[in-house]
């Protein structure tokens, strides 16, 4: 009994090493931004060929949002205030910030006009678990645009908790404005002010998309005007 369990055991770590042996080493950070972006503007450019409106809402959710850290970008936008905070104050929080982000984020994509995006070499160290992982986009007619993401390693894979555009922090443009709201109004009042703000975006691009679709509507509708 004693041999079996011995051999059952050695099968049982030698089975383990296989299967860590053969699992894909995770992704260099660079690497993985860099294939993020090329299948993104790939699907981009595919639609634009094909002349079909990309869903950058789908794109969004499936392709870049699992790589980015919205609870850590919360904490560093709210800053002390994050600490003073209930459980559901913060769980609010993410959700409101993570949607504005998302919104700001869309509407960048929506933009592109096929320009270049170029990653520099990155010196990762074994023990390396934060670091910044830069990019430069070449526009025509227009001086090159760095847009580094500062990753940190956890165990989910690398997350991107902040992105720097033109050197000027994402996260960080939002500090000043959220420390406001909370002396003003408390975390609930931050809470409301960005719920409200991203109503109105909602609106604003529900408008757009109105305004897009009102010719095509107004050929269904026998050249009048339709009726909200």
């Amino acid at each position: 009994m004693r041999t079996a369990l011995v051999t059952g055991l050695a099968a049982g770590i030698l089975a383990a090493a296989s299967a860590i042996a053969q699992a894909p080493a995770p992704a260099r950070p660079d690497v993985l931004m860099s294939a993020l972006t090329t299948e993104v503007l790939a699907v981009i450019r595919r639609d634009a060929a094909a002349e079909r409106p990309t869903d950058f809402t789908q794109l969004m959710e499936t392709k870049i949002l699992p790589v980015f850290d919205f609870e850590h970008m919360t904490r560093i936008a709210v800053a002390r205030n994050w600490r003073l905070s209930s459980a559901a104050q913060q769980a609010a929080l993410i959700a409101q910030f993570r949607t504005l982000l998302v919104r700001a984020y869309s509407s960048a994509l929506s933009s592109y006009r096929d320009e270049r995006i170029e990653y520099k070499p990155l010196r990762l160290a074994a023990a390396e678990t934060d670091l910044v992982v830069k990019s430069v986009v070449r526009r025509r007619g227009a001086e090159p645009m760095s847009i580094d993401y500062d990753m940190e390693s956890t165990p989910a894979g690398w997350k991107v908790y902040d992105v720097k555009i033109a050197g000027v922090s994402l996260v960080m443009t939002y500090r000043d404005s959220f420390a406001a709201e909370v002396r003003a109004g408390g975390i609930d009042g931050l809470i409301k002010a960005l719920s409200d703000k991203n109503r109105q975006n909602d609106a604003e691009r529900d408008k757009t998309l109105g305004a897009k679709l009102a010719p095509f509507l107004m050929l269904y509708s026998g050249g009048s005007r339709p009726r909200l």
